[in-house]
């Protein structure tokens, strides 16, 4: 492993080139630049670098939508076991569910953004949002906003609090309480639906995106009614939503850690995460199946997203990354955070991949550098073959 001053940590040999493009990104923001990368290959950390004031390798920041991963993982090891079965309607776990004309929606729709569930007609507190058992709540008697099964937009608040309370239904446990045993303690992943009170003091709070002419003239173009489809999805039309940048600085989100939006992490803890569910680690066998982590990468949602009003590709409750990186090998699943946050696995190249910054990038979502660091990390590896 070789050592960098301004660019802390270490990269395996091969993987200089992933250095030098965060090197890159760091200098091309400037000096308050708050970032870490760190990646596996074949169940080994090749990559693991930090940069910015304030950031060591074991600071914490939001992971944002990332938290889906997460929680989604757990489904995919209660499917794994048997316990849920991707066919069966979401009402026969969830008998409430069904009000409304959302009875014949399947877990799998589900949980590809098919339910027209994507926010409530009222809105949502702080409070509420924060809290999984109260959004599954209000959401089980709404009226869809599209017939269920026929389309797709993103439930970017509330997705796991749905598929949250299946698993509770079907296990008595919650989402974050099945995470923290058999993924965060079990594999030794810094990845948190809850933070620990105790570990407070190694978060740092998310900070906005740098605000020039340009940019809130163009954020001014893009802006939607807020009683929009797209209004309703990220809760615009309550009059006390905060601005999507602040959720996790507020103590109640990162508490609860709900779990669309509400998790803590490192970037190594998004990439071990990652690389414990196609790799060994550590002598520990990979947690899902070959069979299992690639019926949750099968794509299901692809074309237009009524939320997000672009074209999308989802799979089983994860982003289809590969849509979005076209470098990384098909199969490759992940989920991104809308700070800038990224990670995923790619089982045909043996990589995993975290990715976290402080300072909300403009516009929100995969931070443009993921890009340049994702191809050097696979052309890396694809080096040493």
């Amino acid at each position: 492993m070789t050592d960098d001053t301004a660019i802390h940590g270490t990269v395996a040999e091969g993987f200089e080139s992933v250095r030098a493009e965060f090197g890159s990104a760091a200098a091309e923001e400037g000096g308050e630049y708050a970032a870490q990368v760190v990646a596996y290959r074949n169940g080994e950390r090749v990559v693991d670098l930090w940069t910015g004031p304030d950031v060591t390798a074991d600071s914490l920041f939001g992971a944002y939508s990332a938290s889906k991963g997460a929680a989604h993982l757990v489904v995919a090891l209660l499917v794994q076991d048997g316990v849920l079965d991707l066919d069966r309607e979401v009402g026969s776990y969830w008998p409430e569910f069904a009000a409304e004309g959302k009875g014949d929606l399947l877990l799998r729709e589900l949980l590809a953004h098919r339910a027209g569930l994507v926010g409530a007609d009222a809105g949502f507190t702080l409070h509420e949002l924060a809290d999984d058992r109260i959004v599954a709540e209000r959401l089980a008697g709404q009226r869809p906003y599209w017939r269920p099964g026929s389309t797709f937009g993103y439930h970017a608040l509330v997705i796991g609090a749905l598929s949250g309370e299946v698993v509770r239904r079907a296990t008595g446990r919650t989402v974050q309480e099945h995470f923290a045993e058999r993924v965060r303690d079990a594999y030794e992943v810094d990845f948190h639906l809850g933070l620990p009170a105790d570990q407070e003091p190694r978060y740092l709070s998310a900070e906005p995106p740098v605000a020039t002419p340009e940019r809130l003239a163009a954020r001014a173009a893009e802006a939607t009614n807020a009683h929009s489809l797209s209004g309703i999805a990220f809760n615009r039309h309550h009059p006390d939503n905060p601005e999507l940048w602040k959720l996790p600085n507020f103590p109640v989100v990162r508490a609860l850690g709900p779990a669309s939006l509400g998790g803590v992490a490192s970037a190594r803890g998004l990439a071990r995460m990652y690389a414990a569910t196609i790799s060994e680690i550590d002598g520990r066998a990979p947690l899902l199946e070959p069979a299992t982590a690639a019926a949750f990468a099968q794509l299901q949602s692809v074309g237009y997203d009524l939320v997000n009003r672009v074209h999308k590709a989802f799979a089983v409750g994860f982003h289809a990354t590969s849509e979005v990186y076209p470098v990384l090998g098909q199969g490759a699943f992940g989920h991104s955070g809308a700070g800038g946050q990224q990670a995923f696995a790619d089982p045909r190249h043996g990589l995993a991949y975290g990715f976290t910054r402080r300072r909300f990038p403009f516009p929100n979502g995969p931070a443009p550098e993921n890009e340049r660091l994702i191809r050097a990390v696979v052309t890396s590896s694809e080096a040493l073959r």
